[in-house]
């Protein structure tokens, strides 16, 4: 089974609008809601791909509710741990302007409540695996992807990070299955400025002899470099398309790559259908269709 733990799980208001103005009325002309968090986005795809998994994570108030909701509409097996106070975040996403975001802070949880999702976490078995994936709401411990890695060690689960620099470094002792930064994370880990794949294909080379199993680098549209345990390398432009919404697409490709792995048990063959699953959330409003994947994996 693939589990996806979402620390901080959110509902993302993704709004489009003809011109924003500070200290104006804006007003909106497209409108979207749907479960956010990192953790959930691939969850969803990979519910969209037909690859049975189950969302974990800490749902609270009303909004906490409508996530809970909204997951199971789309078809995500939930088993969220319900807080005792607080409600969960509202991020809003202003597709128009790239990469502009508005995110709530989320609530506070308690080590009673983090003991709880402990516990379910170490009734996880061999062959599982487990998808780490954003940031850690700072009432939680600092390091707790790294206690989470450190209980799981000897349960031969496979356990995926997407995390930024110190995060994610921290957490390569324990050799995650995969690894995901993009391109501008990769630059911020080691100071640099990648301007090839092969620049790209050597950093990622570089975390894998610091740990990672697996490393997949998205370049945005200039592809990605994949460099797997087996000592292989790959390297793909994005297939044609025209970009629609970026949100989620870096998480899309997780879902992908484990959803390919599922099917093929072949690194090149996860590799391609992790970057038809990135562009496919790309080039749609909404995250990636089994549909919409296939027709791209066609372009490899």
């Amino acid at each position: 089974m693939i589990y996806t733990v979402t620390f901080n799980p959110a509902i993302d208001y993704i709004v489009s609008m003809n011109d924003f103005s500070l200290g104006k009325t804006n007003r909106i002309t497209q409108e979207k809601i749907r479960p956010g968090g990192k953790g959930i986005n691939v969850s969803t795809v990979l519910t969209n791909l037909n690859i049975e998994n189950t969302a974990l994570g800490f749902i609270a108030g009303f909004t906490g509710s409508e996530i809970k909701r909204l997951c199971s509409e789309i078809g995500i097996h939930c088993n969220f741990i319900t807080l005792s106070n607080g409600t969960n975040r509202i991020n809003v996403k202003l597709k128009d302007y790239d990469g502009t975001e508005i995110n709530g802070a989320g609530p506070a949880i308690s080590s009673e409540e983090l003991d709880t999702l402990m516990e379910q976490l170490y009734k996880l078995q061999s062959g599982d695996t487990l998808i780490l994936a954003g940031s850690i709401p700072s009432s939680l411990p600092s390091d707790i992807y790294q206690r989470i890695m450190d209980e799981l060690h000897n349960k031969d689960v496979q356990i995926v990070v997407d995390a930024t620099k110190e995060l994610l470094l921290k957490c390569l002792p324990y050799g995650p299955f995969l690894v995901k930064p993009n391109k501008h994370e990769l630059e911020e880990i080691f100071d640099v400025t990648i301007t090839t794949k092969k620049e790209a294909l050597y950093y990622a080379c570089r975390l894998q002899e610091a740990g990672a199993r697996n490393v997949c680098i998205s370049l945005s549209g200039d592809g990605a470099v994949f460099v797997a345990e087996t000592g292989d390398c790959f390297q793909t432009d994005v297939p044609p398309g025209k970009l629609v919404n970026a949100v989620g697409a870096g998480d899309s490709m997780i879902a992908g790559f484990l959803a390919g792995w599922e099917i093929f048990k072949d690194y090149d063959q996860a590799f391609r259908m992790a970057v038809a699953a990135g562009s496919a959330s790309a080039y749609s409003e909404e995250l990636a269709t089994k549909k919409e994947v296939m027709k791209l994996l066609d372009y490899f």
